[in-house]
């Protein structure tokens, strides 16, 4: 068996690559892995999904697999990942189980496990899922009462929301926002929350009908949004993503805000509040360097991890610092969440204009982002191609041309054959040309 778990869980086409049947192995496997270390009560998971259509299916195969292992279920229906994280931490349940492909289209969908308190699983446990995912035969069956039951949780956005709130530095009144729901499982949560919160809303995709998720919507496809702001006048939009842990801004004129300018912003409002952990970001070998140089002026230093929230949440942990994300729009705020939260994330940012008074156009001007391109080629051997000399050369004379004024970053997919080049220029085009250079280093192999 190739390996399962990908960066952000396990993702493919729903009843294809990510059928029922595995779905029912991999919640078995996890409910054995995770509550291995305490047999003293019968184990606790808390299931929640997107509204997709096929998340009713893998729904159903995964609370099946769970209560076959002897685990008590929680049901919380349609809910973003985050809000699964919280009340897999604030129900000191063993493991949390969250049904979404995030922004992938509607036919494919995932499986997220958290652990105990909401946390994200590491590699190491991981791979014990899926070695026992290998071997059904190691798999303890309790009949009789041993066998887990099922329960429904009807306000479990209720809490979410109210821990929303709660979180929300100052009351958002003043504030008009336009939010993009992607038509996922932010629907009513992330309306509901910006409200309570204080703010004026205008909600766009909030109608999922199982096959509408991420159609045209949603923070892959910002021009609705983007029009619907200047359109209402508004202070700034919002748009989330399928399952709500990432979020990207717009801004009054209509310009993105994207994850690097956020994480700026939010940088200066914690160390202002004193609460930005060693004056300590950590970001990923993507952010922009426009982030690296506001950070450098500021002196705030920045952790670089590998590209993926897992990587953000461990650096977080390992240092216990306070603030970190990625590009995407992924912010993870250690204080308030496990996870990444775009509604948390949102409520913080407008927190901060609400605060200041200032347009979110003149807080991420703190930043300015460099031309950044992104070249992907396909290579038979990703590991060779990357570290083969020709293309180690022709990297060095890329940032030898570029200097202090650009960045070359060359990076094998985690995932696919491929090898990604990344640059970062003064123009556009500069941008292109030095890409476009590297780019055919490799695939002249």
């Amino acid at each position: 068996m190739g390996r399962l778990f990908g960066t952000d869980g396990i993702r493919g086409l729903a009843n294809a690559d990510l059928s029922p049947e595995l779905a029912m192995s991999v919640a078995v496997a996890a409910a054995h892995v995770l509550a291995e270390a305490d047999r003293s009560h019968s184990p606790l998971a808390v299931v929640g999904r997107d509204p997709r259509a096929s998340g009713e299916m893998l729904e159903a195969a995964v609370v099946a697999g769970l209560a076959s292992a002897g685990a008590t279920v929680i049901r919380v229906d349609v809910l973003p990942t985050p809000g699964v994280a919280f009340l897999t931490a604030e129900s000191n349940a063993d493991l949390g189980v969250v049904i979404s492909a995030s922004h992938n289209p509607m036919p494919d969908n995932g499986i997220k496990i958290f652990a105990a308190g909401g946390h994200k699983l590491p590699d190491a446990i991981e791979e014990q899922i899926e070695q026992m995912i290998a071997n059904p035969a190691s798999w303890r069956r309790p009949t009789g009462a041993g066998v887990g039951r099922v329960h429904d949780l009807v306000d479990g956005a209720d809490h979410y929301v109210k821990h929303l709130v709660a979180a929300t530095p100052v009351p958002l009144d003043g504030l008009k926002v336009v939010v993009d729901c992607a038509n996922g499982a932010a629907s009513t949560a992330a309306p509901e929350a910006y409200r309570q919160a204080g703010a004026e809303v205008v909600v766009l995709f909030d109608e999922p009908d199982g096959h509408n998720i991420n159609d045209n919507c949603g923070s892959q496809h910002l021009d609705a949004i983007r029009a619907a702001v200047v359109s209402h006048g508004a202070d700034l939009g919002i748009a989330h993503d399928g399952d709500a842990d990432r979020c990207v801004a717009v801004d009054a004129t209509g310009s993105i805000v994207d994850g690097d300018q956020i994480m700026a912003i939010l940088a200066l409002a914690m160390r202002e509040a004193g609460t930005l952990t060693e004056d300590t970001l950590v970001a990923t070998v993507m952010s922009n360097l426009g982030l690296r140089q506001a950070l450098a002026r500021e002196s705030i230093t920045m952790v670089e991890t590998a590209v993926g929230d897992r990587y953000v949440l461990e650096a977080l942990r390992a240092r216990g610092l306070a603030l970190g994300g990625e590009q995407s729009g992924h912010i993870v705020l250690p204080s308030h969440a496990t996870t990444g939260d775009g509604l948390l994330t949102a409520l913080h940012v407008m927190a901060r204009m609400a605060k200041t008074r200032r347009s979110l156009a003149d807080l991420a001007s703190v930043m300015t982002k460099f031309p950044q391109v992104l070249v992907s080629v396909p290579v038979k051997d990703r590991a060779a191609a990357g570290s083969a000399e020709s293309v180690q050369a022709a990297v060095r004379a890329a940032e030898q041309s570029l200097g202090s004024t650009g960045r070359v970053l060359l990076r094998p997919s985690g995932t696919e054959q491929l090898v990604r080049v990344m640059v970062e220029a003064p123009t556009a085009d500069q941008a292109q040309s030095v890409a476009d250079q590297v780019a055919n280093a490799v695939r002249a192999l």
